[in-house]
């Protein structure tokens, strides 16, 4: 197990639709002075990617619908975006003042993952259409240019249950097991672990989270060095049913329980 692994965020300009943004990473990686080697890992902020594939949502151009209207004032939210959230998501769970809770792509998450920060004005950035196929399309490319077997990793921000603040999470992989099963292996005390696994890209995410800022920094990507991680051809993030997630499965199962 390593000790110790350094961070460096990469720089860039502004990205636009229709940027390559392999070329983008090699460019900052060459300002940066930066030497890839086999095993590091480059973490990409989701919106920079979505960005670069164009999933820009112009918010005057859609039209919003009965359904938008009625979350729009239940949630005082504007109902272009709330719009935009219903074409985005699988299912509409619920919501708060500002924002919907929703399924896409079996993950529960805020607006569909719809983002407004970072996006030109009147503008929303959604999800990349496919966060894995753009790390694996990155990372081909970049090994490609460079001759380094490397991992890459497309992050978001995302709050978490009952916790305030956001932190990374990884919503695509391409280059190594995401999650890691640690059953079998014994604790301090010889006790075996039966049910432990690691979510490893999402520990990367944040790491990099902490240097590559949520405002103006214009640092839309780390790389991530020294942790001698094992590079393989998968890619990919394990989900699982929200009847097994002990959140949203106490949820479903609330109705039911039974408290004295």
């Amino acid at each position: 197990m390593n000790t110790q692994f350094n961070v460096t965020g990469l720089r860039t300009g502004i990205v636009v639709p229709g940027d390559d943004f392999s070329e983008i990473l090699l460019d900052s990686l060459l300002q940066t002075g930066l030497t890839l080697e086999d095993g590091d890992v480059i973490v990409i902020a989701e919106n920079a990617v979505a960005t670069a594939e164009g999933a820009l949502v112009t918010l005057s151009e859609n039209t919003p619908s009965p359904e938008a209207c009625r979350y729009a004032e239940t949630y005082q939210m504007d109902p272009h975006l709330a719009e935009a959230v219903i074409q985005e998501s699988d299912t509409i769970i619920g919501g708060i003042p500002g924002f919907l809770l929703c399924m896409k792509n079996g993950t529960l998450l805020p607006n569909a993952g719809i983002d407004g920060s970072n996006a030109p004005p009147g503008t929303v950035v959604c999800l990349p259409r496919n966060p894995n196929k753009s790390a694996e399309t990155i990372r081909a490319k970049i090994q490609e240019k460079t001759g380094c077997r490397i991992i890459v990793i497309i992050a978001d921000s995302r709050t978490h249950a009952m916790r305030l603040g956001c932190s990374g999470v990884a919503i695509g992989c391409a280059g190594m097991h995401a999650v890691t099963d640690e059953v079998g292996n014994r604790d301090l005390f010889g006790r075996e672990l039966t049910v432990t696994k690691k979510a490893i890209a999402d520990n990367l995410a944040s790491a990099a989270e902490l240097v590559m800022g949520e405002a103006d920094e214009s640092m839309p990507a780390a790389v991530i060095q020294g942790l001698s991680l094992t590079v393989c051809e998968v890619s990919g993030i394990p989900d699982i049913a929200a009847e097994d997630c002990l959140f949203m499965g106490a949820a479903l199962n609330a109705n039911s329980a039974t408290f004295k």
